[in-house]
């Protein structure tokens, strides 16, 4: 490469920023005693084009290295290698022979060979590779790309959906249209989601939550499928290499930096059908793993600074479950993922974060839970932010279950206690009748006490992470033998019933029973105070065969099958028509939590009722049905919502509607599609009870006489 000059750099922003007819180079690293910074024309080239030595007399400003390179721009693909103590029983890995991915990338290249040898501590001595083998590892490591931030985004602005009005639905990227079924030109892509925007719109919801787009190694898994013998894979994406970078296999433009335009065209394009974006970020471990991990990139660059370190540096604590632990309260950590964040909120537009492992955020150095930890601290009251939804997985895999307790109160939760007691109601457990009506009332024992809000619990019944709702009801046992772990991987414990029989059944008085179990957990999920979260697919019945945890599968265990839409039209217009009629009724998305007839005698907002029309026997064990009386808001009626989880009907009582109103029927799932839900409803009869059948869901309306 002819023509290249450099000068000094001014040290922020970190990363590669073009700069006229150059670009600055910035990277951090406080242990190195000198970086080498290279320039590559092809992802797989196995030599550098120029080679820029960054001495620590001319290049260093404090811990950061910089320079200034003219003669080139965006599109051009870079590394760096660090020379410093190479010492891993002090935490210190540094090997000039090897490329490193720049933290700050806004791109990388598709590494095909991320598990190449020669990336693992004590495969090769640092120093000491033959050219071959060295011109070898080279063309098959990732390498950073210089991005031209520039894109006409036509106004697009961020949507600011209230968080009682989301309705959020989480996909898997690829798997969202990779299978024929989708009939998308970009299956399995960015551009592939633009194409069923319809769809989303169609169902209603307000928000998709994407798994990890967060540059991943999606190869690290060496496990095989123990039937086809195939290597599986890292699908799901929970192992980052490069924070700020779009995942390259998921865009459908070629060319260095092709997935930051793509993926920046999907969020344009979603925000234009009302729909915002939710990335889950994994911030708590990366790809490189432990001590025998590959050093792609932190590792490389400063190990002690970037990670939990054990025995004096000798060992990685392991936290997350994935061999490594991100320091993520060291200053120079905390500065990195507010970086990140602000990058993703203002280059790329997102309009919220899911939080993978939240409680690692809130860990010292050491592993112990913070009081009142920096990093979160940072990120709740950082301006930027302040528009942007935050959401906290709030536990990790050392012990710590925060589930309304994450600190910083403008924090919603994944509510894992939601999950579990709805799906125990629902299978019949006894004691759930105080555990359900708190969950779906908002969760006021997690949030109120804290000055929250019923928005801050995000309800869910599944995710990705589990059975999909048609397998809740469908398997008592996972079924992962196909992940080559011998079925050890994935819980042991989902609160759910197979109704009989475990999988498949042609028996109709099962099949009919599960077909109303899942319209049950969908409408309590949807018609519950909080922000419901739908997995991709439940909608129209997606099952993995009852495995639990098919993290492993880039196949049609994890796609979404098209043709189940078709075949399940029944259940997809079920969930369409119960986003609307949340969406129509304020009363089932308030902003406040309910007051009782204790704390609002006069006019309380909910009533909770008995089969005999008198107050729930809390204590009864073996109690099943329970009714809750919403007060109606503005022109809408009150609304009473019986869940019934017995195997034998009940005839339930019921109160007196409003003055020149009568009872009308919204939802009752024991009956078939399409009277399992009627938008306008259906005018009741006048009697005093309802006959509701067993294992079902009755919403009835007393709709307002007209005004004069």
């Amino acid at each position: 490469m002819s023509g290249l000059r450099f000068e000094h750099g001014v040290p922020l922003p970190l990363g590669a920023t073009v700069r006229g007819d150059g670009v600055r180079f910035s990277v951090f690293s406080r242990h190195a005693t000198r970086l080498h910074l290279m320039l590559f024309d092809g992802a797989r080239d196995s030599e550098p084009s120029a080679e820029i030595t960054l001495d620590p007399e001319t290049h260093r400003v404090g811990d950061i290295w910089t320079a200034v390179v003219h003669g080139v721009g965006p599109g051009q693909l870079y590394a760096y290698r660090a020379e410093g103590p190479h010492d891993p029983g002090a935490g210190h890995y540094f090997d000039p022979g090897l490329a490193l991915v720049d933290p700050y990338a806004r791109a990388v290249t598709d590494g095909s060979a991320w598990a190449h040898p020669g990336l693992h501590p004590g495969a090769l001595p640092p120093g000491r590779m033959s050219a071959k083998e060295r011109a070898a590892l080279w063309s098959a490591v990732p390498k950073s790309v210089v991005v031209d931030s520039r894109f006409d985004w036509e106004g697009d602005r961020p949507l600011r959906t209230p968080l009682c009005d989301t309705v959020i639905y989480e996909l898997h990227v690829r798997g969202f249209t990779r299978h024929p079924s989708a009939g998308v030109e970009h299956p399995g892509t960015y551009a592939g989601l633009v194409e069923r925007i319809p769809y989303l719109r169609s169902l209603g919801v307000t928000a998709v939550e994407l798994l990890p787009v967060q540059e991943f190694d999606e190869r690290e898994n060496t496990r095989v499928h123990p039937r086809t013998g195939q290597r599986l894979q890292n699908y799901w994406g929970y192992s980052p290499l490069a924070f700020f970078a779009p995942e390259v296999r998921y865009s459908e433009r070629g060319g260095p930096g092709g997935q930051v335009d793509a993926f920046k065209s999907m969020v344009k394009a979603l925000h234009r059908a009302g729909i915002e974006v939710i990335l889950d970020v994994v911030f708590n471990h990366t790809a490189e793993g432990n001590e025998r991990g590959p050093t792609l990139s932190l590792r490389g660059l400063d190990n002690r600074v970037y990670y939990m370190l054990s025995d004096g540096g000798g060992s990685f604590r392991n936290l997350t479950g994935c061999g490594n632990t991100v320091n993520c309260n060291h200053p120079v950590v905390r500065g990195l993922i507010r970086d990140c964040l602000h990058h993703w909120v203002t280059e790329m537009h997102v309009d919220g974060f899911r939080f993978d492992l939240a409680s690692i955020l809130g860990r010292d150095p050491d592993g112990k839970l913070l009081d009142n930890p920096p990093l979160i601290e940072l990120i709740t009251e950082d301006p930027l932010l302040r528009d942007t939804k935050l959401i906290a997985e709030a536990w990790d895999a050392a012990g710590a279950y925060q589930v309304g307790s994450f600190p910083g109160t403008r924090w919603s939760e994944w509510n894992g206690r939601y999950r579990d007691d709805v799906r125990r109601f629902w299978r019949g457990d006894e004691g759930m009748l105080g555990p359900f009506a708190t969950r779906i009332c908002g969760s006021s024992d997690l949030y109120q006490v804290s000055g929250r809000s019923p928005s801050h619990s995000i309800n869910f019944v599944t995710s990705h992470d589990g059975f999909t709702l048609a397998d809740l009801v469908s398997y008592t046992h996972k079924h992962n033998e196909d992940n080559g772990e011998g079925n050890a991987d994935g819980a042991s414990e989902e609160f759910s019933d197979n109704h009989g029989v475990e999988g498949p059944t042609d028996d109709p008085r099962i099949a009919e029973l599960r077909r109303r179990q899942v319209r049950n957990l969908m409408a309590t999920l949807i018609l519950s105070q909080g922000v419901p979260m739908v997995l991709a697919g439940d909608e129209m019945g997606r099952s993995q065969g009852g495995n639990n945890n098919a993290y492993c599968h880039d196949d049609e265990t994890s796609w979404v099958d098209w043709t189940d839409a078709d075949r399940r039209a029944g259940l997809v217009r079920f969930c369409r028509e119960l986003i609307a009629l949340r969406r129509r009724r304020p009363s089932m998305r308030r902003g406040a939590f309910l007051r009782g007839e204790v704390e609002a005698p006069e006019a309380p907002d909910v009533r909770w009722i008995g089969p005999g029309g008198g107050a729930p026997d809390w204590h009864e064990a073996g109690a099943r049905t329970i009714g809750c009386w919403l007060a109606g808001i503005d022109d809408h009626g009150p609304l009473l919502w019986i869940a019934h989880a017995g195997d034998q009907p009940v005839s339930f009582r019921l109160p007196d509607p409003p003055p020149g109103a009568g009872w009308t029927r919204l939802v009752d799932t024991s009956r078939p599609s399409p009277d399992d839900v009627q938008p306008g409803g259906t005018a009741l009869p006048e009697a005093a009870c309802y006959p509701v059948e067993p294992h079902s869901t009755v919403v009835l309306e007393a709709p307002l006489p007209p005004r004069a």
